[in-house]
């Protein structure tokens, strides 16, 4: 099981575990407040047609106890969820039967069943629920209706008209989807505000770790390029005007090359630590990266097994610096077309997300990003490739940040990796 459905299961538990404790409350306050309003009838409690309602309250609480008790030992939570509400609504009928059936004052257990469970299971849950709960409550009042069911203590005929009652199960029906798709959409905004802020915070301690590297490589990158510069001259020096054994000549291209590599890497990590400010201008992105694009099918390194499928919007303009866009673009879409194994398909997109943003998405069809590696994409020198130098996304994810804006990454084993991030849009120049 992967973080992101380990943190599913973990959240669903606690709700499961508050929504025990409410239930064993709720029904001491009704027990409460039964006995309460009974005290000063006639006749006494224990001879009251509710007498049954006390033994349903004492199983409820001993069920919820023992809910408690399996939820630790659970493997399916939200099998475990399921069940819990369908038993919920199956309790919230039978009081409602054994405290009138039809005229019953307890009819809002079901709506309250209902919030809950739109809480714990969302939309769709809630929504099947609520025709649960309004399926239970017409067998009860169609029952009564034709003398099939016979509430415990209450007369054993029932003078409410017929269109009254079909009246009566159509607003509880109503009422019960309407709340149903009311208390859902507050708790998927509920939800999607905490994935975001989840998000958030791990995108910000992904930023204080880079800038920690950062400050530390800045340093360290000028004190390896300046002796590396000196020695990759001295060894190009003593190789053009000393004559050289051919075996001594080999191990000299060999040192150059390698001291080129190193510089390179150096580069590209003095880059990551510190990217250029560069000098933004108006950009039109479809252009811009239909260049970059063509460029990138063209070259060597873009891998020509690979087929890029494009599905940009015209009429998107930013305010970038296209040597920044282009060391963006570039490297995200080698890092798709590496992804795939043979001859595949990466698809560009570039669309319009809200009236002032642009997204730029990269999806590739590969293999995916191993959940236990995903969260360390971003690391400097974190590579899986034999030849990568780990510092791709690092640099891409710096850049970014000079603009305000963030990379998110989403994949799954054998589902391949899609790469997004939002520009700000500006006007287009006149």
């Amino acid at each position: 099981m992967d973080g992101a459905s380990l943190n599913a299961e973990s959240h669903l538990s606690n709700k499961l575990k508050w929504l025990t404790l409410f239930r064993i409350l709720f029904v001491i306050i009704l027990l409460v407040s039964i006995v309460v309003v009974q005290v000063g009838q006639s006749p006494s409690p224990p001879a009251s047609p509710l007498l049954m309602v006390y033994g349903i309250t004492a199983a409820i609480f001993v069920i919820s106890i023992a809910y408690a008790f399996i939820l630790g030992r659970m493997k399916q939570t939200a099998v475990f969820a399921c069940i819990q509400l369908a038993v919920d609504t199956l309790i919230a009928s039978f009081m409602v039967f054994m405290t009138g059936g039809f005229p019953s004052p307890l009819t809002f257990l079901y709506l309250l069943v209902i919030v809950y469970s739109s809480m714990i299971l969302f939309r769709k849950g809630s929504l099947i629920v609520a025709a649960l709960c309004s399926i239970e409550y017409a067998v009860i009042a169609c029952g009564q209706y034709y003398g099939w069911l016979h509430p415990f203590g209450f007369s054993d005929t029932m003078s409410t008209p017929g269109a009254h009652v079909l009246y009566n199960v159509v607003m509880i029906a109503a009422a019960c989807f309407s709340v149903a798709f009311l208390s859902s959409m507050l708790a998927e905004q509920e939800k999607r505000a905490r994935n975001e802020l989840v998000s958030l915070e791990d995108h910000l301690k992904r930023v204080e770790k880079l800038a920690a590297v950062g400050e530390m490589a800045s340093g360290l990158a000028h004190e390896i390029k300046n002796p590396l510069a000196s020695l990759t001259g001295s060894i190009q020096l003593m190789y053009e005007e000393l004559p050289c054994h051919p075996d001594h000549e080999k191990l000299m291209q060999i040192v150059l090359r390698e001291a080129d590599r190193l510089s390179a890497l150096v580069t590209n990590f003095l880059l990551f630590a510190r990217p250029p400010a560069g000098k933004p201008k108006e950009v039109h992105l479809c252009a811009a990266m239909d260049e970059i694009l063509d460029l990138f099918e063209n070259d060597a390194a873009g891998l020509r097994q690979i087929t890029i499928e494009r599905e940009l919007d015209s009429g998107i303009w930013v305010r970038m610096d296209p040597m920044h866009l282009h060391q963006v673009v570039w490297n995200l879409a080698l890092n798709a077309a590496e992804a795939v194994d043979g001859p595949g398909v990466v698809t560009v997109r570039l669309f319009s997300v809200k009236p002032d943003k642009a997204c730029i998405e990269i999806q590739d069809a590969g293999a995916g990003i191993a959940p236990e590696i995903l969260p360390s994409i971003f690391d400097p020198f974190f590579t899986t490739k034999p030849r990568g130098t780990g510092l791709g996304l690092s640099i891409v994810h710096s850049i970014l940040e000079s603009y305000d804006s963030r990379l998110t990454v989403q994949s799954g084993p054998e589902e391949g990796t899609t790469v997004r991030f939002l520009l700000p849009r500006i006007a287009p120049p006149t």
